[in-house]
């Protein structure tokens, strides 16, 4: 039985992961793989990547790994050209990249804010930058932007940079859609909560709690109504759906994975 993504062809950015486990990238590459799509895969570190690709050669995967940095205009119209010319088309952008800064309005340096910002939603623009007229010439195309609760609601820390960029990938999402609707191209965004991601115990508690994963983990936990907290599949589930053409007729929104944590009032 064909895949969800049988044909298509699929630009996954940030598929490298910060350490073991299931971070965003690595599981929309590998349940895209498993869906029949070919994975241009994208990430700036190459040894980001190993984990993920050696996990692409098990399942048999067709894929193509490409080391760019999202933030830089020139890499990203190169992965884009250079994809284009290898496979004739590109039908899904998956945008993963992204990483949050601690600190508020007057704590925060001005560095650091116009990093985040560069980082969380000047990466987005621009690999929508170079892929959309691709997805315009060929007649039509998937975006799925990855924001984050962060953007719409307070999370527990100040983390002013992160949530105004994710707040920005949202509102961009929706307006690109419109502009590009006519073309069949839709553009929509996953808002993952807080999930047990790699990010986790590589650097969030190390910002949060001096290092203490489980002391994290646990208030974490206690924010979210499920029982469990979700993982990079789970948003890469949702991409999945928003991508396929089961969603052919979705665009201009949101998906929500966060287990029920934005809705609840206490």
């Amino acid at each position: 039985m064909a895949g969800r993504l049988s044909g298509k062809v699929a630009i996954i950015t940030g598929a490298g992961c910060i350490g073991p486990g299931w971070g965003n990238g690595r599981a929309a590459a590998l349940l895209f793989a498993r869906e029949g799509a070919t994975i241009v895969a994208t990430d700036i570190r190459p040894e980001a990547f190993e984990e993920t690709e050696a996990l692409l050669r098990e399942a048999g995967a067709d894929y193509w790994f490409a080391p760019c940095d999202v933030t830089d205009s020139a890499s990203v119209a190169t992965l884009v050209r250079t994809a284009t010319d290898r496979y004739g088309r590109i039908d899904v952008l998956v945008n993963n990249v992204g990483g949050s800064a601690r600190g508020g309005a007057v704590e925060m340096s001005e560095e650091i804010w116009l990093k985040q910002l560069n980082y969380n939603l000047t990466s987005v623009f621009l690999t929508c930058k170079h892929v959309l007229p691709v997805m315009k010439a060929a007649g039509g195309g998937a975006i799925i932007n990855t924001a984050s609760t962060s953007g719409t609601r307070w999370t527990g820390a100040a983390q002013v940079a992160y949530a105004a960029s994710k707040a920005g990938v949202i509102q961009f999402s929706r307006v690109t859609a419109v502009e590009y609707a006519p073309w069949s191209i839709r553009v929509n965004t996953v808002v993952p909560g807080q999930m047990h991601t790699p990010m986790v115990e590589a650097r969030l508690a190390g910002q949060r709690e001096g290092g203490d994963v489980a002391a994290l983990l646990a208030k974490r936990q206690s924010r979210i109504p499920l029982p469990f907290m979700g993982d990079g599949r789970d948003t890469a589930h949702a991409a999945l759906f928003l991508a396929s053409d089961e969603a052919r007729f979705i665009t201009g929104t949101e998906i929500v994975v966060d287990g029920g944590m934005s809705v609840r009032c206490d």
